[in-house]
């Protein structure tokens, strides 16, 4: 294991938590969205994540192991199923023939704690992707 390897991993972590806040913020502005790209309403969109592992048997700093592989990676962004909400307002250009109109299945007090645990998971990352960078410069300072 290299001298970078716990860097990489929060980086990782922090490329993470970057695209989950990426897409919450979406998922937030698009809270009134009836019509989306596929021509429906807005369906929420949520982050997949994989933990990269080392293969099984082998320990930390065994030969042959690629520091790459560990942390976490964005496997997919994909769409939320479920029901759409149906509200009543027959005056939205949206309605149909009995006044209801398809709303996005996004509930902002969900998308709102989500945007919180991202927000903490991206600040532990950055705290210790900074004790990293600073145990390197400690390092390098005694070499000086």
């Amino acid at each position: 294991m290299g001298v970078f390897t716990g860097m990489r991993v929060s980086a990782s972590g922090l490329r993470a938590e970057r695209t989950r806040l990426d897409v919450i913020s979406e998922n937030i502005a698009n809270v009134e969205s009836t019509r989306g790209d596929e021509g429906g309403p807005y369906r929420r969109r949520q982050v997949v994540l994989s933990a990269s592992r080392m293969p099984p048997g082998r320990r930390f700093g065994a030969r042959g192991i690629a520091p790459r592989r560990l942390g976490v990676r964005v496997v997919a962004v994909e769409p939320a199923e479920g029901e759409l909400p149906r509200v009543y307002n027959p005056s939205h250009p949206d309605a149909d023939e009995e006044g209801y109109v398809s709303m996005p299945n996004v509930d902002l007090p969900t998308e709102m704690a989500d945007m919180l645990l991202a927000t903490r998971a991206y600040q532990a990352n950055a705290v210790a992707f900074r004790a990293g960078r600073d145990m390197l410069r400690q390092c390098l300072s005694i070499l000086a």
